[in-house]
């Protein structure tokens, strides 16, 4: 048996980011390690420039999703007022960086892309080099410091994350654990989100920890492990994901 701390994800727009090249800023399907250790750092109160306290919780915890349904892909046309890159000139607020003169100012383009009406559920567990426990966890996603949101400040989550903690036999039982229904004016949210035929499980570990057999798992290199906040570095880990029917895996 393994300590789970189990909560969910819902809003109507989410933007798990990619890797983001020229003006475009792609979202996932589900939210990766880096977008899981930023909510966790914000309901902590762990700041973005806090080096040793980012390290802390990236080595604290190891994760795992699923994903009932990605919700539908939106792209949004964005344009953003930022002063002229200058050395050795930072600013700490986007007042300050508008307070300059007009003739300081340029225009930038990006094309944003979000998940509309998407539900997961993560779980995570501690690593062997773990100093938080599930229970401090637990309680910062209940009285978070700042406020949450999925991926972006725009996104704020729309349902409680409802944080369990739970000793289960594996993972696939602790991302199988159900939530209270979300409420869509008296209708399922199953019908209301259109879940597609099939839900998603991803995982860090050893493929047999979904489940105990680890057939049918594919896998790859995700680089979405935060190496530097400040610094937008991010590394690669492993990750498994398997399919399974909506229907069994409700």
């Amino acid at each position: 048996m393994t300590d789970y701390l189990i909560f969910r994800l819902y809003a109507p727009l989410a933007s798990w980011g990619e890797a983001a090249v020229g003006e475009t800023r792609p979202t996932a399907t589900y939210p990766g390690k880096g977008a899981v250790l930023g909510l966790l750092g914000a309901a902590l109160g762990v700041r973005r420039d806090d080096d040793q306290g980012q390290a802390q919780l990236r080595e604290s915890i190891a994760m795992g999703v699923k994903q009932y349904t990605p919700g539908l892909l939106m792209r949004d046309y964005h344009t953003v007022q930022v002063p002229a890159s200058q050395s050795k000139v930072s600013y700490a607020t986007r007042k300050e960086e508008l307070s300059g003169p007009r003739d300081a100012l340029k225009t930038i383009l990006s094309s944003r892309d979000y998940r509309c009406d998407g539900l997961w559920t993560i779980a995570i567990w501690l690593t062997p080099a773990a100093s938080l426990t599930l229970a401090e966890l637990e309680q910062a996603l209940k009285t978070p410091h700042y406020p949450l949101y999925l991926g972006r400040k725009s996104c704020p989550p729309a349902a409680p994350l409802a944080p369990q903690r739970q000793q289960c036999s594996t993972l696939k039982e602790a991302l199988d654990v159900a939530f209270p229904a979300l409420a869509f004016n008296g209708q399922e949210d199953r019908m209301v989100l259109r879940f597609p035929e099939e839900a998603l499980y991803a995982w860090e570990g050893e493929a047999s920890r979904l489940d105990g057999d680890g057939q049918a798992a594919e896998y790859n290199d995700v680089w979405d492990l935060p190496l530097n906040r400040r610094r937008w570095q991010f590394g690669p880990r492993l990750e498994f994901r398997r399919t399974q029917s909506n229907e069994e895996a409700s």
